[in-house]
């Protein structure tokens, strides 16, 4: 099983502890990803300063391929962060180098390599995802909490497992919902629902599973733990339920410390 994280990255910056962590949607479902026993890429960039070093430094000691990590002229990305109760609350977010990234014909050769590509709204390659279909590529998508944003329009036509943070609960608006989206064209829409669990409608029918109890200490990476293990359920041909009992599972170790990973 080898997956290809491509976009985003940052520094998750604590404001009040004055300390930060590596993070960013692409980048931490590549971690998780790994940490489940699978193997992953990270296609990106950062900039030519600490917050760099650090980034590829710990990226390379969890055993991520970063062969596609470029470092580029200008501020690797820092999005900050509150904790609330065991809850993460993000502040401002300076896109750095990531805000002109864009994937070049090599880096999509790479990424064919690979049993499927994960990316998110944060990484701004959703027009990359219809000809990484072409190319037999299975595809992933977050929208983080904007299923309805301009970009996640694009990605859900050229996207098999279409993700994002639901904000209400399960019921007929949040159903009907996801069939409007289910319409657009991914094979799987899968809503998080925070201490709910989740939700996926394969166009028929809707999967409920539930949480894994545990101490929460800080929510931040939940969910990309959460998309980690349901892909790689999805790798291993298992039932949809099966895969969202990986994502919840993967959630719950991630629950449990401080920072992303």
């Amino acid at each position: 099983m080898k997956i290809a994280a491509a976009g985003d990255n940052c520094i998750d910056w604590y404001d009040e502890a004055e300390t930060g962590y590596p993070g960013g949607n692409a980048v931490n479902v590549a971690v998780y990803f790994k940490r489940l026993g699978g193997e992953a890429s990270y296609t990106g960039a950062v900039g030519p300063d600490d917050h760099g070093t650090i980034l590829r430094s710990a990226l390379l000691y969890k055993g991520v391929d970063i062969t596609h990590l470029y470092t580029l002229p200008g501020q690797t990305a820092v999005t900050h962060v509150a904790v609330k109760e065991g809850d993460r609350i993000f502040g401002a977010y300076e896109e750095g180098v990531m805000g002109d990234f864009d994937l070049q014909a090599t880096d999509i050769d790479f990424l064919c390599d690979h049993d499927l590509v994960v990316t998110g709204c944060w990484g701004h390659l959703e027009h990359h995802l219809a000809g990484l279909k072409q190319r037999g590529l299975q595809t992933a998508y977050d929208a983080s909490t904007d299923p309805n944003s301009p970009a996640a329009y694009l990605a859900a036509a050229s996207t098999d497992y279409f993700f994002y943070s639901a904000q209400s609960p399960d019921g007929p608006e949040l159903r009907k919902q996801m069939a409007n989206i289910k319409a657009r064209g991914p094979r799987l829409v899968i809503a998080t629902l925070g201490e709910s669990g989740s939700l996926v409608f394969d166009g028929t029918e809707y999967h409920q599973y539930g949480i894994v109890p545990c101490e929460a200490v800080d929510s931040l990476g939940a969910g990309d733990s959460y998309i980690a293990g349901f892909l790689k359920g999805i790798l291993l041909d298992l039932p949809i339920i099966d895969c969202m009992a990986l994502g919840a599972e993967s959630a719950s170790m991630t629950l449990e410390y401080k920072g992303a990973w």
